[in-house]
């Protein structure tokens, strides 16, 4: 060694990656299915530099509320955040709250007990589940001796939610892929038996998967062993990038897609499946407000972007700090959205719900939130958080004087990076509200 130093220098990171060479690019291998990943640098709201300022907004109530006067005349009596109504429509299902759970697909970290366990918990709730890619062409769509009756990974989950889901709420949405089409796997769920409630009731999905936050124009990505990588090496990339015998790092296609080339894929699905609903899932790309105009306009049920905070199983370090516009930059491009707009990345409380709601989100997504709660308690976990997502949720939105999600709006924000000429105008007072 010459005790050559490198000042003001990644140096650690260097060597790191002269010892190691391609391993060096994703988080160690051994981490594999028992760590979630994203949102690098999650700083405190007032830190200089956040990449997120999603967060840097503030909550800002007005002094006059004509909307409150106009509750307290409906109920005779004051409103409080007792009265907030928190149901609605999300990607065309009933739901109890302006949520769902995002995808998570073939990572054991969803596959184990915590995949089933979420789905219950979601059911309870009677909030959409979304089910993700990969499921298929790496568990297979059912497994065992007596493939008639052994479940799949995939078939447990959607179970688990449709044995403890109410009547007439909520749903299961379910990605398909690249390798996911080659699979079959909207024909084999739309024509099984087992789902067949829900598909008849309106509560099953598709949704088509163009990317997510994580890693934008990347696929998926799943460390697997060297017997598996063997037998998958005929449907995906297996690479040995891992310095690691015994592990390999297998990667799905990001699929190619056009503006044509989203409208026929939702009219296909349309004409295929016309009691599925359609969901189209985008990465936070630099045109994501064109991107989601084409599928609105195209006819889906709903759009769902991953900001750059979005989680996932596995990526590689430079997508996870470098690439894809934050949740907040998506929510400013697209602007008032056409359709129902469902957002994820980095939620788990009630004031960055709010703020996506208030920029035009119609729900928000749980992803990594969710699995540490089913983890910490895989009977009551998530059940918990949302509670406490729930009772912030109320209280912020009586707090602006208002007691819908769908009734807020950028005007319930404010950025201190913009002059104060530029922020939104306040909404004239009403008549009932002009004490003039």
């Amino acid at each position: 060694m010459s005790g050559l130093h490198a000042t003001g220098f990644p140096e650690e990171q260097v060597r790191a990656r002269a010892r190691n060479g391609t391993a060096t690019v994703f988080p160690a291998a051994d981490t594999y299915g028992g760590e979630l990943f994203g949102a690098a640098h999650p700083a405190p709201p007032d830190t200089p530099g956040t990449p997120d300022d999603l967060d840097g907004l503030r909550i800002v109530p007005p002094v006059f509320m004509p909307r409150r006067l106009e509750k307290l005349i409906d109920l005779g009596r004051e409103p409080s955040h007792d009265d907030v109504d928190l149901t609605g429509r999300t990607g065309g299902f009933t739901t109890r709250l302006p949520l769902y759970l995002s995808a998570f697909g073939s990572t054991r970290a969803g596959n184990g007990d915590l995949g089933p366990a979420s789905a219950r918990q979601a059911a309870r709730l009677g909030i959409p589940m979304v089910i993700g890619e990969n499921m298929v062409p790496v568990h297979g769509y059912r497994r065992g001796a007596d493939a008639g009756t052994t479940r799949s990974a995939l078939l447990e989950r959607i179970a688990a939610y449709a044995d403890a889901v109410p009547d007439g709420i909520g749903g299961v949405v379910v990605q398909q892929s690249t390798e996911d089409a080659d699979s079959e796997v909207w024909n084999l769920l739309y024509s099984d038996p087992g789902t067949r409630s829900l598909r008849d009731s309106g509560r099953l999905g598709f949704e088509l998967k163009v990317g997510q936050g994580a890693k934008p124009g990347l696929g998926g990505m799943t460390v697997v062993d060297a017997d598996e990588a063997r037998r998958l090496a005929g449907q995906f990339g297996v690479h040995d990038v891992l310095d690691d015998p015994e592990r390999r790092l297998r990667c799905a296609t990001p699929g190619t897609f056009t503006e044509e080339i989203v409208r026929q894929q939702l009219r296909f699905m349309r004409n295929n499946f016309p009691l599925a609903r359609t969901w189209v899932k985008f990465h936070p790309g630099r045109d994501i407000a064109r991107a989601t105009a084409v599928a609105w306009a195209a006819g889906a049920d709903a759009v769902t972007v991953d900001g750059a905070e979005g989680g996932t199983g596995w990526a590689p370090r430079v997508f996870l700090d470098h690439v894809g516009l934050p949740l907040g930059e998506c929510l400013r491009r697209i602007g008032p959205p056409v359709g129902d707009l469902l957002v994820t990345g980095r939620i788990w409380e009630g004031g960055r719900t709010m703020r996506a709601l208030a920029l035009g989100a119609a729900a928000v997504g749980l992803g990594r939130a969710a699995l540490l709660a089913v983890d910490e308690d895989p009977e009551e976990g998530l059940i918990r958080l949302v509670d406490a997502l729930d009772l912030e949720l109320r209280l912020l939105i009586s707090a602006v004087g208002k007691y819908r999600p769908a009734d807020l709006d950028p005007a319930d924000l404010w950025d201190p990076a913009t002059p104060p000429a530029h922020h939104p105008a306040e909404p004239s007072a009403t008549h009932t509200g002009d004490l003039r």
